[in-house]
């Protein structure tokens, strides 16, 4: 079974779209957060870190992730597809990657169709979110570009 890291390119991905927010807001959805997109029961509305800090909860957030992507793939994958799922788990959560068709369909090594998953999960509250979009399409963009190189003959 592979065991991958979290690569500079796919930690540069999720910093792009999390931002650095050093005083807790509420995200789209409502949700309490600070950093780069750590959430959690501790957060509340007058609470600020520093960078440092941002840092550090962010590499505990993403460990999860990566561990949760380390876990649930059983085929044989790049580093993109990985940094790519590990974006995707990061920000939609573990529970909704592990029963994703997206992790089916890589687990059934249909890469294309995978891809393809990333632009579902584009909605929160019930409404379909422009920064999602967009983080939905650089995901499957780096996903689907390892699927193009490994076709290369």
């Amino acid at each position: 079974m592979q065991q991958f890291m979290y690569s500079d390119k796919g930690l540069a991905l999720t910093k792009s779209f999390e931002g650095l927010h050093l005083a807790a807001y509420q995200d789209c959805a409502g949700v309490w957060t600070i950093g780069y997109g750590h959430t959690g029961p501790a957060l509340y509305k007058s609470l600020t870190i520093n960078e440092a800090d941002a840092e550090v909860l962010l590499r505990a957030d993403i460990a999860e992730a990566v561990a949760c992507v380390n876990r649930a793939v059983t085929v044989t994958i790049s580093q993109n597809q990985f940094d790519a799922m590990v974006d995707f788990c990061f920000n939609a959560g573990r529970g909704n990657f592990l029963q994703s068709t997206l992790l089916r369909k890589v687990n059934f090594v249909d890469f294309a169709g995978a891809a393809a998953q990333f632009g579902l999960w584009v909605h929160a509250g019930g409404e379909v979110v422009a920064g999602l979009v967009r983080r939905r399409k650089a995901e499957a963009e780096m996903f689907a570009n390892a699927v193009a190189a490994n076709q290369q003959p």
